[in-house]
């Protein structure tokens, strides 16, 4: 993990967001340089100076997380990556935790560091993008999460660190809205094949949750660095070697981690044992509720959040589909279902 002694990991800044018409050929053939670049960028990062800038909102779009004003009793540091396979098929699990636990949980989210660059990298057993395409593609298969592999054939991420830097930019503006738009660019890499490095897709993700998309790329150059660096040393004290990681800790200062893939089963087990009477509360499972509360859902998510199985799953949202009521995202890995009850209503 990071070492504040020597910053062994490089931060990617604004240089390699300028290549993104060199990143599938040159990136290969220069990466020592770059890298011995970006580390150089990482330990004397350039400070520049704030200002106002406001600019009127393109889209809004509600958070799917319902504040409450008490304090709660469980907090959960969530040590996670825009680019990890693991993190997106435990959004189910994720999000049913929100909708039962909400009221006794508040989860701050944490950025892993997972692809530094490609130079000496090995984890796992992968070394190389065409080594992940086949660790999604068995992702995919075995957990009936949709992720598209070939992103990594034709426009692989030479690193994860842009949208992580991204994701921090976006809590300086609104926590809520962040969790919004690190969905939204999960959505971009694990279904469109948007290479998440490029600004473009970062822009367009930020203006799509309602986030101040200049002020986002104007923060990603500077504070968000920091705040990303201040991630990966909170990261290294912690520990953390696996991602997704979950400690969970209760107001006497006891914690508990989970480290990688969990069923439900495990988060609540983890809760209970912080707090032995915390108890969950129930949640509309109709799909109208659903799609309110989270304004997409893979096929998987929508039938792990109404407890039905997946025939009966997908008879329901084919159902809503010929209504209108929803939209999709189709791809030969699985579909994505988009809210469209608003806008019929409207």
């Amino acid at each position: 993990m990071f070492s504040p002694e020597n910053a062994a990991f490089p931060i990617l800044t604004s240089r390699l967001f300028e290549q993104n018409n060199l990143l599938h050929t040159e990136y290969i053939a220069n990466k020592t340089q770059l890298t011995r670049n970006l580390k150089m960028d990482f330990q004397h990062p350039k400070h520049k100076a704030d200002d106002d800038l406001i600019v009127p909102l393109i889209t809004e779009q509600s958070s799917p997380q319902t504040k409450t004003t008490h304090e709660k009793s469980i907090s959960v540091l969530y040590f996670t990556d825009p680019i990890c396979s693991t993190c997106w098929i435990n959004q189910p699990q994720l999000r049913k935790l929100q909708l039962e636990y909400n009221e006794h949980i508040n989860i701050e989210y944490k950025m892993g560091g997972l692809l530094p660059s490609w130079e000496n990298y090995n984890r796992s057993g992968i070394k190389t993008p065409s080594d992940v395409a086949a660790h999604w593609e068995e992702v995919c298969y075995s957990y009936k999460m949709p992720i598209n592999k070939n992103i990594w054939l034709e426009d692989p991420l030479p690193s994860s660190y842009p949208p992580s830097i991204a994701f921090k930019a976006a809590q300086l503006q609104d926590t809520d809205k962040a969790v919004l738009f690190l969905r939204r660019i999960r959505e971009m890499v694990f279904l469109e094949k948007k290479n998440i490095i490029k600004k473009e897709f970062l822009h367009r993700a930020a203006c799509d949750v309602g986030l101040d998309a200049a002020r986002l790329l104007r923060d990603l150059e500077d504070r968000a660095q920091e705040k990303f660096k201040e991630d990966l040393i909170l990261s290294d004290q912690k520990n953390i070697e696996v991602l997704p990681t979950l400690i969970f800790s209760n107001d006497k200062g006891k914690e508990l981690a989970l480290n990688g893939f969990q069923p439900y089963e495990n988060f609540v087990d983890a809760m209970h044992q912080l707090k032995p009477d915390i108890t969950k509360s129930e949640y509309p499972k109709s799909a109208k509720y659903l799609f309110e509360q989270f304004q997409t859902m893979t096929s998987k998510e929508f039938s792990f959040l109404i407890d039905e199985n997946e025939n009966k799953s997908r008879e329901i949202l084919n159902d809503l589909f010929d209504k209108n009521l929803i939209t999709k995202f189709e791809s030969t890995y699985g579909d994505m279902w988009i809210n469209n009850f608003n806008h019929i209503e409207s």
